[in-house]
């Protein structure tokens, strides 16, 4: 690690990392996925529950995090973790997870939403508009601005540590700013509209939508269920508050630092997205018809194209609430992506130089960061947005995010045991009843989505497990073993 010092430059305070975890966490999730959350589970209380859910486990997992980030401040973050707790092969699984669809996939994605709210204001971006074509593969317009965008910004991510924490500073004080806003004009704003009242006479009133959007009642453990499945499209609303982990050895007193960043970021983060939710249900019906004409009739589960909050505004703001809100969620978006390209590369930089990536991504350029492992980064998420295959792959994402939060947070558990002389300057609030409880809860999550999800859950527990002989058959012939534990190092702060 003494050489990584040298070349890596320490210039994250404590509100470029609190950015960095909100940057990451608000992108195009919180503006869309309520309508879905909402059909799911059917009524107004539920819906503010299934989002309280996702704000504790998120919290829950943020201050556990800090206790193993204070212990091990080193660039890779939870792959250091993972690797360090079990065996250098779970740290592979999750680098390998993050790199093929979780970082990657997630970044062509926000950036295909970034393309599209993009056409609200320039109808040339389109998904009609095709630009070329070769057998099935279709450049649209849209694909062209996505990838235009991660091409930018993957080269704005290799000028420098300082250039990237500035930007991710300015869009994710902005991004929070917004909302903040948002939240606001839905208190203030809204008299003389009778959707809170509507809504109160309906608040417990669980049930999900069948075949032909028939109402089916939920009670007992099928609410249980619909809960747990409603979870899917909160949590990765909520989710790469833990990027912040990835970039710790360029964090200044990352034993410091890192936890409260994650504390605070996901703190923030989630109070906003449970107001963002509450004047949803101010502003909008819960319930309507996909038939509806107007905003108010088709309610926050046929809102347009499920755009919740573009239907909550047209209601504040009438025909200029389009144009608002794709000027937010550009900006939103682009933040979003910058942080996901930003913290990425450092866990493939940090498996490179355990030898199991291509060794050029252990390589850091004259600006001081991993550039060669951005640009890899950045040539995956381009090719998957051709592909257009990254959708599915995020549909299968959620349970492989799941699978490696609980095993962090076990290996709370485990390094106590097997390393319990390790300086903790931070530790797990609450242990070890807290730690438990999430670990609990995550997994019943897991259960009910591999009962319920099939077709999501499997496929990703299949990505991560072909992920297996992978490891082994690099480690064989790349000639290059893994190197030695980290953890007993030290760092200076």
């Amino acid at each position: 690690m003494e050489a990584e010092n040298h070349l890596l430059k320490k210039r994250v305070n404590l509100f470029d990392g609190i950015c960095i975890v909100a940057g990451a966490m608000i992108g195009s999730g919180i503006f869309i996925v309520s309508a879905d959350i909402a059909r799911t589970v059917g009524s107004p209380g539920w819906l503010l529950v299934v989002w309280l859910i996702t704000g504790i486990i998120t919290i829950i997992g943020a201050i556990s995090y800090g206790e193993l980030a204070s212990m091990m401040p080193h660039v890779g973050g939870q792959y250091v973790y993972l690797k360090e707790a079990y065996h250098p092969l779970v740290g592979f699984l999750f680098g390998w997870t993050t790199f093929l669809v979780i970082q990657c996939g997630s970044i062509a994605a926000v950036a295909v939403a970034f393309a599209k709210f993009s056409g609200v204001l320039f109808p040339w971006i389109s998904e009609r508009n095709i630009l070329a074509q070769i057998g099935p593969l279709k450049i649209t317009s849209t694909i062209l601005v996505a990838i235009l965008m991660i091409a930018f910004l993957t080269w704005l991510n290799t000028r420098g540590i300082v250039t990237g924490k500035t930007v991710q500073n300015v869009f994710s004080s902005t991004k929070v700013i917004a909302l903040l806003g948002f939240v606001l004009i839905g208190f203030v704003a809204t008299k003389g509209i009778n959707s809170l009242q509507i809504n109160k006479e309906v608040f417990w009133h669980a049930y999900r939508l069948g075949e032909n959007n028939q109402m089916i009642p939920l009670a007992g453990f099928a609410l249980v269920a619909g809960v747990g499945t409603a979870l899917v499209g909160s949590l990765f609303s909520a989710d790469a508050w833990y990027n912040v982990t990835y970039i710790s050895g360029e964090v200044i007193n990352p034993k410091r630092n890192v936890p409260l960043s994650l504390v605070f970021g996901t703190l923030i983060v989630c109070l906003i997205y449970v107001l963002t939710n509450f004047v949803y249900i101010k502003i909008l019906p819960l319930s309507g018809s996909a038939t509806g004409t107007d905003a108010l009739s088709r309610g926050i589960q046929f809102a347009t194209d499920d755009r919740v909050a573009t239907s909550a505004m047209s209601v504040v703001f009438g025909d200029y609430a389009a144009i608002i809100m794709a000027i937010f969620i550009m900006i939103s978006t682009f933040g979003c992506n910058h942080g996901l390209i930003l913290a990425g590369p450092r866990v493939y930089y940090a498996m490179a130089r355990d030898g199991l990536f291509f060794r050029k991504v252990a390589e850091i350029n004259r600006k001081g960061v991993p550039g060669f492992a951005i640009v890899v980064q950045g040539i995956w998420a381009i090719l998957l947005c051709l592909s257009g295959t990254y959708s599915n792959l995020l549909d299968y994402v959620i349970f492989a995010v799941l699978l490696f939060f609980t095993l962090t947070i076990l290996a709370i558990f485990i390094l106590r045991v097997k390393k319990p002389d390790i300086p903790r300057p931070y530790k797990a609030l609450g242990y070890p009843l807290i730690p438990a409880i999430y670990i609990l809860t995550t997994a019943t999550i897991m259960i009910i989505l591999l009962i319920y999800k099939p077709n999501y859950t499997f496929p990703g527990l299949i990505i991560v497990l072909v992920g297996i002989p992978v490891f082994y058959l690099w480690r064989r012939y790349s000639g290059n073993p893994a190197a030695e534990s980290e953890i007993d190092t030290g760092e200076e702060n």
